[in-house]
C-alpha cells in the first residue's frame, strides 16, 4: 500500500551504486560496409570505452585498450572498422591500432604522444589507405596546435599529410565517395565553431604508391561566420548528401559533382533541426538508403524520424517512434537500419529497425528489435516499475521570445505523495553545458535518483540551447552569463505551481557550472532566491578561460561575451566573472572538479573555493583525481551524486 512522506525523504531503490552497476553508454554504432557486421563502442565503469561485436556481444578491443579519441578535448569517431579490418585511436598513447577479431591490436601509427588521431576513412579502392584528421601538439599551445588531414598508410605504418587542401583552423569527417575517386570533407576557421559557419569540400583523389592526394578542391556549401553545413555522406558515386542550416534550420541538401550544384533535398525546409552541434567528432543524424534515407530531426528536445524520399522531395514521419534520441544511424540493407536510441521511459540501447512502406506514399511503419540493451543485465534495468518520472515539455514566453523547459515530478509507487498538507516537493535547476547544447528528454537515472526521492527536476534549454533552430542559438551571442541565468531564474519561477522555489537549488556542469556560480553571484535574485548551488567543473574567471582554454574553443567566447577581452574588459571582468562578485556567493555551494580538465581547468574551481572559505562561506570543493571534462570513472560518479544530494538535504534540513 501506498504511503505519504515529506518530498525530498521518500526511500528509493535507485543509488548511485545502481545506477553505474550496468548501466551502459554507447558511444557508437559502426557498421562494417563489407562485411556488414555491426559493431559498438560503449563505456565502462572503468572510464574506459570498449569495442564489442553487437550481434555475438564479444569484446573486440576491451581490457587496457580506451577506444578514445582527445581530438578538440571532446574527441569522437575514435575508430572505423571495414572488411573485418578494426582501425581505432587509443587515448592512453594517442596511436592508431590495427586488429581483427580475435586477433592482439598493431600500431599503425610511429610513437608520437604529440600527434591525435580520429574521424578515420579507408579507401574504397585502396583500403589500406586511411585519411584522417591529425591534431599536431608538438608545441602544445592553443595558437599553436595544428589540425590537418593526413594519410596513414597501414601497411607501412606510416603518416603522411594530405597533399591538395588548403590551410584551415579545423577539419572534419572526410569521406570518400563509394568507388574512392572522390574526397569530401569539412573545414572551418576561427573565431566559428562548427555549428556557426563550416565550409564543404570535395576534390579528386590522386593514388601513388602507399598514398594519396586530392586536386581540383571544390568548395560546395557553406559560409563562413554565416552558414554551417555539416555530416557529408555519399548516397552514391554521384551524389553527395549534407547538412546546411541555411534555411535557419539543419536540413538536409545534396550535391552532383557532374553539374557542381548544391540543392536542397526537400521541397521545402522543415522548421526542424536534422543534426545538432558537432561538439564531438563523428556522429550520424542518417542513415542513407536506396532513394532516400532514415533521417532524425529535433522536436521538443527530442527526435523524431523521417524517411526522406530523395525523388518525391518529401520527409514523411516514422511510426511507430518510442524513442527519445538516435544517433548513429546505418544503413544494413533494403529498409534496415542500426542506431544507438534512448527512451523517456526505460533503458534505451543498440537497436535494429525494419521499415515498411519506405518508398510508398504512406507514412512508413518500422518495427524495432534491440540488438543490446543500455540497462545491462540488472542494476538500472531492475528498478520497479512506475518508478520514471516521464518528461513534460513546456514552452513559456520571457520578453516576447520562447523558453523550452522539461519538467519531471516526483514519482515513486511506494508513495502518493506527501505527508505535509500543501507541500511542494524542492527542485533542482539544472543547466546544461555547451552553452551551444540541450537537454533531451532522453532517460536520466541522475534524474529519477531525484524523483524518486520525492524531487522536482527541471532541465531548462535556455535562449542560446540547440535544437530549436539557429535563431533560438543565437540569443545567447553577447549575452552568456546573462542571458542563460535569467531564464532559469524565470524558469523556476513560472513553474511556481508546481514545485516549491523557496527550496529549489541549481546545479550544472561546464558552462551550467557557469551559471550556477553567475546564478549565485551576480545573477538577478543571487542571494535570496536559490537555497543552493553545485557547480561541476564551472567557470569562475573568463579571463583566464579566454587565456587558458584549449584551441577548439579558443574564439568560442568571442561571440558569446560580444567581443574579445581586450574590447569589452569589463564584460569579462567586472561584469560577468564570478570570481570578481565571490563575495556576493552567500548561499552554500559545492564545487566538483577534475583534476586532468584541460577544458576548465582546476584553477577556474579553486578560485572561488578559495575565495569564499577565506571569508567563512558554506562552500564545499571535491577534487576527482584522473577525471578530466565529465567523470568517468563509476567511483567517482558514485561519489559525486552522493555527495550532491547530501549537499542539498544538509541545506534544507532533510534527514539522510
Amino acid at each position: 500500500m501506498a504511503k505519504k512522506a515529506p518530498y525530498g525523504t521518500w526511500k528509493s531503490p535507485i543509488t548511485a551504486e545502481a545506477i553505474n552497476a550496468n548501466s551502459i553508454n554507447f558511444a557508437d554504432v559502426l557498421l562494417d560496409p563489407v562485411t556488414r557486421v555491426t559493431y559498438h563502442i560503449e563505456g565502462r565503469s572503468s572510464g574506459q570505452n570498449a569495442l564489442v561485436n553487437t550481434i555475438s556481444g564479444a569484446d573486440v578491443v576491451a581490457g587496457d585498450w580506451n577506444v578514445r579519441s582527445g581530438v578538440h578535448e571532446y574527441g569522437g569517431a575514435p575508430a572505423i572498422v571495414y572488411d573485418g579490418n578494426i582501425y581505432f585511436s587509443n587515448i592512453n598513447d594517442g596511436r592508431v591500432y590495427h586488429v581483427r577479431e580475435g586477433g592482439t591490436p598493431e600500431a599503425v601509427t610511429p610513437e608520437n604522444k604529440a600527434h591525435l588521431f580520429a574521424n578515420f576513412e579507408a579507401s574504397p579502392s585502396h583500403p589500406t589507405l586511411l585519411v584522417s584528421i591529425l591534431e599536431d601538439h608538438t608545441h602544445d599551445t592553443p595558437q599553436t596546435v595544428i589540425n590537418t588531414l593526413c594519410v596513414i598508410d597501414t601497411a607501412q605504418k606510416s603518416v603522411t599529410q594530405l597533399k591538395g587542401i588548403s590551410t584551415a583552423d579545423f577539419f572534419a569527417a572526410p569521406t570518400f565517395s563509394p568507388d574512392g575517386s572522390k574526397l569530401a570533407w569539412l573545414q572551418w576557421y576561427h573565431p566559428d565553431m562548427p555549428w556557426e559557419g563550416t565550409e564543404l569540400y570535395v576534390a579528386d583523389v590522386e593514388y601513388a604508391e602507399g598514398s594519396l592526394s586530392v586536386a581540383n578542391a571544390r568548395h560546395i556549401a557553406g559560409k563562413k561566420l554565416d552558414i554551417s553545413v555539416g555530416y557529408p555522406s555519399w548516397a552514391d558515386a554521384s551524389t553527395l548528401v549534407f547538412m546546411s542550416d541555411v534555411s535557419g534550420y539543419a536540413n538536409p541538401w545534396k550535391y552532383a559533382p557532374a553539374t557542381q550544384t548544391a540543392t536542397p533535398v526537400l521541397a521545402a525546409p522543415i522548421a526542424e533541426d536534422f543534426a545538432g552541434p558537432a561538439w564531438t567528432l563523428g556522429g550520424a543524424p542518417y542513415a542513407l538508403a536506396a532513394g532516400g534515407g532514415l533521417f532524425s530531426a529535433w522536436r521538443g528536445g527530442a527526435n523524431v524520424l523521417y524517411f526522406v524520399d530523395f525523388r518525391a522531395q518529401q520527409a514523411r514521419e516514422v511510426s511507430p517512434y518510442p524513442f527519445a534520441t538516435v544517433d548513429a544511424l546505418r544503413a544494413l540493407g533494403a529498409g534496415e537500419f542500426v542506431f544507438a536510441a534512448t527512451r523517456a521511459d526505460g533503458p534505451g540501447g543498440v537497436v535494429r529497425c525494419s521499415l515498411d512502406g519506405a518508398a510508398g506514399a504512406v507514412a512508413p511503419t518500422a518495427t524495432y528489435t534491440v540488438l543490446k540493451s543500455a540497462g545491462g543485465e540488472g542494476g538500472a534495468a531492475a528498478f520497479p516499475p512506475g518508478i520514471i518520472s516521464v518528461p513534460i515539455p513546456h514552452t513559456f514566453t520571457v520578453a516576447g521570445a520562447p523558453l523550452h523547459v522539461v519538467l519531471y515530478k516526483p514519482v515513486n509507487p511506494e508513495y502518493e505523495g506527501s505527508s505535509v498538507e500543501g507541500e511542494k516537493p524542492p527542485c533542482i535547476i539544472n543547466v546544461h553545458g555547451g552553452p551551444t547544447s540541450l537537454a533531451s528528454t532522453a532517460l536520466s537515472w541522475e534524474h529519477q535518483y531525484y524523483t524518486s526521492r520525492g524531487w522536482a527536476w527541471l532541465d531548462v534549454n535556455y535562449g542560446g540551447s540547440s535544437g530549436y533552430g539557429r535563431s533560438y542559438t543565437a540569443l545567447l551571442a553577447g549575452k552568456w552569463g546573462v542571458k542563460d541565468v535569467a531564464d532559469c531564474l524565470q524558469a523556476a519561477k513560472s513553474l511556481s505551481a508546481e514545485v516549491d522555489t523557496a527550496r529549489t537549488v541549481i546545479r550544472g556542469g561546464s558552462s551550467g557550472g557557469y551559471a550556477v556560480l553567475s546564478a549565485l553571484s551576480f545573477g538577478p535574485e543571487a542571494g535570496t532566491f536559490y537555497a543552493a548551488g553545485a557547480s561541476y567543473y564551472g567557470i569562475s574567471n573568463l579571463r583566464l578561460l579566454a587565456q587558458f582554454t584549449h584551441k577548439f574553443e579558443l574564439m568560442y567566447m568571442i561571440k558569446l561575451m560580444g567581443g574579445t577581452v581586450d574590447a569589452i574588459p569589463d564584460v569579462y571582468d567586472k561584469e560577468r566573472s564570478p570570481i570578481w562578485h565571490a563575495d556576493e556567493i552567500v548561499k552554500p555551494l559545492l564545487i566538483l572538479q577534475g583534476s586532468e580538465d584541460k577544458v576548465v581547468p582546476p584553477e577556474q574551481s579553486e578560485a572561488i573555493y578559495n575565495s569564499i572559505k577565506a571569508r567563512g562561506g558554506k562552500v564545499r570543493y571535491l577534487l576527482f583525481e584522473g577525471e578530466g571534462h565529465g567523470f568517468r570513472k563509476a567511483e567517482n560518479k558514485i561519489k559525486a551524486l552522493e555527495a550532491e544530494i547530501s549537499w542539498y538535504e544538509d541545506v534544507l534540513g532533510f534527514s539522510a
